[in-house]
């Protein structure tokens, strides 16, 4: 059987859930309508509680980074809590740190869930040795490239070629090769989220 690659996975349901363009796709549902799924179509927005908003805006930032399990979701959490500095700030770069998300963010696959597979399916290599750890959280000075058998992936290829998200300025790409650079951790003003992130709202519901 062909080595195709990770499969793309629609997951526009839980944009319709939260009333946002979350990966900021052209497709998004939330372009036109912005109720959430049901059969039952647009109802009256109701006010949400304080406990709503914080449910919300971690249910967001879970889902953004490919639907993250809660106990996983937890801990990191409870690790950002623990290290000196801001804890909202500390949360997001580990966040952003994940193997998954630096593939995404680099363009090598279009979705953060097309990630998660690819990392999976042993098609990245970490400083020359093979990491199939989605959560793998990389430091700055990795470099992260896709196995030769793997670049020729026809979803590789596409997204490559497409480079439909600009790089932040803390990675750094050479596509012909399919090397990535993870320069430096990034501030939180500078990561590219299509919709705005609070995840000061998250802290306070973890911190209830």
């Amino acid at each position: 059987m062909p080595n195709r690659g990770p499969r793309k996975i629609p997951k526009n349901k839980l944009s319709r859930q939260m009333g946002e363009n979350i990966w900021g796709k052209d497709n998004c549902p939330t372009n036109n309508r912005t109720y959430g799924p049901g059969q039952h179509g647009a109802k009256g927005v109701r006010r949400r509680s304080d406990y709503g908003v914080q449910l919300r805006e971690k249910q967001k930032l879970k889902g953004y980074y490919g639907n993250i399990g809660e106990k996983q979701f937890r801990n990191i959490y409870k690790e950002a809590y623990s290290k000196k500095g801001d804890t909202s700030e500390n949360l997001l770069v580990f966040l952003e740190s994940r193997l998954d998300a630096i593939v995404y963010r680099s363009n090598i696959v279009p979705t953060v869930f097309a990630a998660r597979q690819f990392v999976n399916h042993k098609h990245v290599r970490v400083n020359g040795k093979i990491v199939n750890i989605p959560s793998y959280r990389c430091k700055p000075g990795d470099l992260i490239e896709v196995q030769e058998k793997s670049r020729t992936i026809p979803l590789v290829v596409e997204s490559i070629q497409k480079m439909d998200r600009d790089l932040p300025e803390y990675i750094s790409l050479n596509a012909k090769e399919f090397k990535v650079n993870y320069i430096r951790y990034p501030s939180t003003d500078e990561i590219p989220y299509p919709t705005l992130m609070n995840p000061g709202s998250v802290v306070e519901f973890y911190s209830r």
